[in-house]
C-alpha cells in the first residue's frame, strides 16, 4: 500500500502524460490515446517519476474518478476522457439519460447562459448523471454552481452523446438553451 499522497502524485502526472502532454516524457500514444503499459513505467521512472506496475495498478484501481483504463491484457493504458490531444476513444454514440448536469465554477455562469457550454481546449464538455459529482467537479474553481442539461431534447435535436469507460457523458457543445441553473 502505498501513501495517499504518493498515489494522488503520480495519478496526476500520469493524467498529464495521457490526456495533454505525452511528449514530458517521450511516450507516443497510438490514435485512440493508447500508451504501451511498459513503455510507460519506463519513461515515466527515465524522467524522475518512480512507477512500478504495483503503483500503476493501485492508481489506475484507487483513482476515485476511475480515470484510467487498462485494455484487457494491461499491455496498454489510456485516460478514460478529458483530453486535450485528438484521440479517438472509439464510443459508439449512446442515447443519455433525459437530464444530465454540469458543475462549474459560480464565476462562470454568466458567460455560460450567454454562449453554452464548449469544450475549450478538451474535446468534449464533460457531463454527469448526478448533483454530487456536477459539485464536485465545479468546486475545483471555487464556489462551484450546477446547471442542468436537457440531455434528451439535445438528443431529439440531433446532438450526439458518448459515455466514456469511467461513466462520464460526452458531448461536442451545449448550447445555452438546453441550460438551466439548478
Amino acid at each position: 500500500m502505498h501513501s495517499n499522497k504518493q498515489l494522488t502524485t503520480t495519478s496526476k502526472f500520469i493524467s498529464l502524460v495521457l490526456c495533454h502532454k505525452p511528449e514530458t516524457i517521450g511516450l507516443q500514444l497510438d490514435e485512440n490515446g493508447w500508451a504501451d503499459t511498459a513503455t510507460l513505467i519506463q519513461k515515466m521512472n527515465l524522467h524522475g517519476q518512480p512507477l512500478t506496475v504495483e503503483i500503476l495498478n493501485e492508481v489506475v484501481r484507487t483513482n476515485s474518478k476511475q480515470r484510467f483504463a487498462f485494455n484487457d491484457s494491461k499491455t496498454k493504458i489510456r485516460a478514460s476522457q478529458g483530453h486535450s490531444l485528438t484521440v479517438d476513444l472509439n464510443l459508439p454514440p449512446t442515447v443519455p439519460p433525459a437530464i444530465l448536469y454540469h458543475g462549474t465554477a459560480a464565476q462562470n455562469i454568466t458567460s455560460i447562459m450567454q454562449n453554452g457550454l464548449q469544450k475549450q481546449a478538451r474535446q468534449h464538455v464533460h457531463l454527469s448523471t448526478n448533483t454530487p459529482t456536477a459539485t464536485q467537479v465545479g468546486s475545483r474553481h471555487g464556489k462551484p454552481a450546477l446547471l442542468i442539461v436537457d440531455a434528451a431534447k439535445m438528443h431529439h435535436d440531433g446532438y450526439t452523446f458518448f459515455i466514456s469507460e469511467n461513466g462520464v457523458w460526452l458531448t461536442e457543445e451545449v448550447p445555452a438553451g438546453y441550460l438551466k441553473i439548478i
